[in-house]
């Protein structure tokens, strides 16, 4: 069961797409948009990537960091990057303990993968919405239109 809104969001240090060191405590006092999806370059994966390349200029200008996660390494990420062009940093769970903090970690025959849902975290550090049902194509635009100008 994933966490829930008012929790407070578990705090992580991982290496993103780039090999940069993020952590959440770095984006204290910011909103952050915080999806977990289960695998680069895979048809929903991608639907859902490239609809939060597509309005990422609108999470900027609201002043909301992006992060994508998935258990893929880095290297994955940085092909998946560079083929769709995403502006904003994967965060590559290799070991799965971000998704398994945040109760996405799933299985599948044996082999781990982060379940897709979607984390906003707040600028008080707390779960403002949590998203279990996605529509890949139109999920960055579906949050934009639930938090409102």
């Amino acid at each position: 069961m994933p966490l829930s809104v008012g929790d407070t969001a578990p705090n992580f240090t991982v290496k993103d797409t780039h090999g940069n060191t993020v952590s959440l405590s770095d984006y204290a006092g910011k909103s952050v948009v915080l999806y977990f999806y289960p695998k680069d370059d895979t048809p929903g994966c991608t639907k859902e990537a490239c609809s939060f390349r597509d309005n990422y200029d609108q999470y900027l200008s609201k002043g909301i960091t992006v992060f994508g996660v998935s258990l893929d390494d880095e290297a994955s990420h940085q092909q998946f990057t560079e083929k769709f062009n995403l502006p904003f940093p994967l965060l590559a769970d290799v070991d799965g303990a971000i998704a398994k903090a945040y109760d996405v970690l799933g299985d599948y025959n044996g082999t781990p993968y982060a379940q897709r849902v979607t984390y906003v975290i707040g600028e008080d550090g707390k779960i403002a919405q949590v998203y279990t049902t996605v529509q890949t194509a139109t999920h960055a635009s579906d949050i934009l239109a639930a938090i409102g100008s």
